[in-house]
């Protein structure tokens, strides 16, 4: 078989089919500590350097012009641009739902309590490249920041081995009101947005997927600069019974695997062992069918031979698997897939049914595909427009109000023996200590 099979695993053995392929993570960290070191002592001169070590390119500028961005939209084909531009009115019109309303409350007469909702006035956004364009993260990380209101909006990306970046890349930056782009990626990249460089000015919030480079990168610059999450190697975790169509099940196992080497895709099938092990062997000849037909072997294979099938008696049993795990993606292919999402409480986004493809979530169907990978599903929702929000909370009391709850605060200060908070209140009434 392609893919190793386990029937109902527990303890240990279910462990290690949910643990994600990990490699040395302590000489990545030492690689990006050093990366780190020479962009915030040489700025600009280290990015260039770093073009040529890992890029392969020696660059005259970092900043990509106007007339690179008016080159490439002349550049994109028209059928690309319509389908750019119709993703593009989804995302808007999903994250525009996503605006929140400021609160406004009176708890007691008095006191008056609100929220203010504001924007990051300066944010940063990577996009990978190397494999492939990924225009789409384009567009999932800039539209929610220009619906936001952000002021600022930096977008670095690492430039081909001829000096340029992708047209539809570029076309997707201008739609969705990039202000500056920068030939510039790996965590070279976060480093120039973290500390800022002679070309690059420093944003308050970093937001993009990566390879371990990136996220290790952004990881540590976090102590510096926000940012939006750990967003590591993509997977996908596909839920199915022996009813599920093998191809449909096949064909979103096989989506994420193509990103990377380092992509998992994982498969749960509900069923009996002898219902589950007959329905893997359609799940396998789907699978070579599809492979057949689909490029990018030099990514598909390595991911595949760290990826996983296993098979659960009951939907309580598949939900539990789930948590554990807390899928990047979660594509449940049943013929009910709402009463195990009911049931599901660690993922970054979900799709329910048949018809709903990983894909659809990829690109166009509204929702954004930046999402929390390695299990951080746990703790991360995915990027929203909220992500590019700041709520300030403000309080207005009046002279009555205070008194109301003077005794309250004096009370808790003392018990804290915090006398300077008590006095404050205390100053206000005319009833401060003598």
């Amino acid at each position: 078989m392609m893919l190793d099979f386990t029937y109902d695993p527990k303890g240990d053995a279910l462990q290690r089919l949910l643990s994600r392929s990990m490699a040395d993570d302590q000489a990545v960290k030492e690689t990006v500590c050093k990366v780190l070191a020479k962009v915030k002592t040489e700025g600009d001169t280290a990015l260039f350097d770093f073009a040529r070590q890992f890029d392969h390119v020696e660059l005259s500028a970092l900043r990509v012009t106007q007339e690179e961005i008016a080159e490439a939209k002349r550049l994109v084909d028209p059928r690309l641009k319509k389908a750019i531009c119709q993703a593009a009115d989804n995302i808007t019109a999903f994250h525009k739902a996503e605006l929140p309303q400021a609160e406004y409350l009176e708890p007691m007469e008095g006191i008056e309590l609100s929220r203010k909702i504001v924007p990051i006035s300066s944010v940063g956004l990577y996009v990978p490249g190397g494999t492939a364009p990924l225009f789409s993260t384009v567009l999932m990380l800039s539209l929610p920041a220009k619906v936001a209101g952000c002021r600022s909006v930096t977008l670095c990306t690492p430039p081909g081995k001829d000096g340029t970046i992708h047209p539809a890349l570029l076309f997707a930056a201008d739609l969705g009101g990039v202000t500056n782009i920068y030939k510039c990626g790996g965590a070279q990249a976060i480093a120039a947005m973290a500390y800022g460089t002679q070309t690059i000015a420093p944003v308050e919030k970093i937001f993009g997927p990566g390879n371990r480079f990136v996220t290790t990168a952004k990881m540590l610059v976090s102590e510096t600069v926000a940012i939006d999450m750990p967003a590591g190697p993509s997977e996908v975790m596909v839920i199915a019974d022996p009813t599920s169509d093998p191809a449909f099940v096949a064909s979103d196992f096989l989506s994420q695997a193509e990103h990377g080497k380092d992509s998992q895709s994982m498969l749960v099938v509900i069923g009996d062992e002898k219902e589950a092990t007959a329905y893997m062997q359609k799940i396998e000849r789907a699978l070579e069918k599809q492979l057949s037909q689909l490029p990018r072997h030099e990514y598909l294979l390595p991911s595949l031979a760290h990826s996983h099938a296993l098979a659960v008696p009951s939907l309580e049993r598949c939900a539990q698997v789930v948590n554990a795990y807390a899928p990047e993606h979660l594509v449940i292919n049943l013929s009910e897939p709402e009463k195990l999402a009911d049931l599901v409480e660690n993922a970054g986004s979900i799709f329910l049914g048949p018809w709903s493809c990983e894909s659809a979530g990829d690109y166009a169907s509204g929702t954004n595909h930046t999402l929390p990978t390695r299990g951080w599903a746990r703790s991360y929702s995915g990027v929203s427009t909220d992500s590019f929000l700041k709520k300030i909370t403000i309080q207005k009391l009046s002279k009555a109000g205070l008194e109301h709850l003077s005794d309250t605060i004096v009370t808790m200060a003392e018990g804290e023996m915090l006398s300077a908070h008590a006095n404050a209140v205390q100053v206000r009434l005319g009833k401060e200590k003598k």
